[in-house]
C-alpha cells in the first residue's frame, strides 16, 4: 500500500467519528447549504423568521494591507442585510475574547464601502458554538452586548456577539441542536435538515470523496505551515524540509519564493 493509499484509508476511518462540532466536517456541512445555516441561525438568535439569502464557508475577510487576515467559518446575509460569521471552535483558546472582538471588527471593514456614512454600516452578529461551557454558567447563550455605563442602556451600535455552549443540552431547540452537533451518526441526529446533510458526507460516495478532499488540503495545508516554519529558522536545506515535511521540494521552493517576495 503507497503512502496516498494508507493515508486515504486513514481519512476514511476519521470521517466515521467526525461531528458537525469538527472544524473539516463543519467546512463541507455548510458549504452551498443555506437552508442549513438558516435553520442553525434562526435557532441560536431566536429569530424565527430570519431569512438567509447568503452563505459563504471559510470566507477570507482582509481588506487592510498589512492587517492580520482571517477566514470565517461560516459567513451569512440575511434579508435585512444584517451580517453572521458562524465560528466552530473546539478548544476556549480559540474563542477568546479578543478574537471575538477582532472577528466583529473586519467584518465592519469589508461592510464599508468608500463614500458611505458610518450608520449605513450593517448589524453584524459575530458567534461562536464553543464545545465547552465558555463561562462555566450553565447558560445556552451568552449574549455580549456593548452598554453604556453611565446611564445604564445599550450603545446600539448594531455589534453582536454570542457564545453558545456546546455543552448545553435541553428539550428546546437549541438543546437538540447542540446534541446534533455531537453526534458521529446521521441516524442519532434530531433535526432532518442536519442529518441528511451528515448522511450525504458520511455515506454517499460523492459526499465522502468531498470530504477526503478537504481533509487532504487541510492536512497539506498544516505540512505548509510546519515547512514555513522551517524556512524561518534557516537551518536545513530545501531538501531535507521537503524530505522531513513530506512536501514535494517544487512546493518547498515556491513557499520560500512568496516568503521573500
Amino acid at each position: 500500500m503507497t503512502v496516498k493509499e494508507q493515508q486515504h484509508q486513514e481519512d476514511l476511518q476519521r470521517l466515521r467519528g467526525l461531528r458537525p462540532i469538527d472544524d473539516d466536517f463543519m467546512r463541507c456541512l455548510f458549504k452551498d447549504n443555506i437552508p442549513l445555516a438558516e435553520l442553525v441561525l434562526r435557532i441560536i438568535t431566536d429569530k424565527q423568521d430570519l431569512v438567509i439569502t447568503d452563505c459563504e464557508t471559510q470566507k477570507d475577510m482582509k481588506r487592510l494591507v498589512g492587517a492580520r487576515s482571517i477566514c470565517l467559518d461560516a459567513y451569512g446575509v440575511d434579508s435585512e442585510g444584517k451580517r453572521y460569521d458562524l465560528e466552530v471552535q473546539r478548544q476556549d483558546k480559540g474563542a477568546d475574547p479578543h478574537r471575538a472582538r477582532y472577528h466583529s471588527s473586519v467584518m465592519d471593514i469589508e461592510n464599508l464601502h468608500l463614500g458611505q456614512e458610518f450608520k449605513e454600516l450593517p448589524d453584524t452578529y459575530t458567534i461562536f458554538i464553543i464545545e465547552k461551557d465558555f463561562y462555566g454558567k450553565g447558560e445556552p447563550v451568552y449574549p455580549i452586548e456593548r452598554i453604556n455605563l453611565a446611564i445604564g442602556k445599550s450603545f446600539e451600535d448594531g455589534e453582536h456577539i454570542l457564545y453558545v455552549n456546546g455543552e448545553y443540552r435541553g428539550e428546546s431547540d437549541l438543546g437538540k441542536f447542540m446534541h446534533d452537533f455531537n453526534c458521529t451518526q446521521a441516524s442519532d441526529m434530531n433535526f432532518e435538515l442536519m442529518a441528511e446533510r451528515t448522511r450525504y458526507l458520511k455515506e454517499n460516495p460523492k459526499g465522502v470523496q468531498e470530504m477526503c478532499k478537504v481533509m487532504e488540503d487541510m492536512r497539506n495545508e498544516s505540512l505548509k505551515e510546519v515547512a514555513k516554519r522551517m524556512l524561518a529558522d534557516g537551518m536545513l536545506t530545501l531538501e531535507k524540509i521537503a524530505e522531513y515535511v513530506g512536501l514535494p521540494l517544487d512546493e518547498v521552493k515556491k513557499l520560500k519564493a512568496e516568503r521573500t517576495a
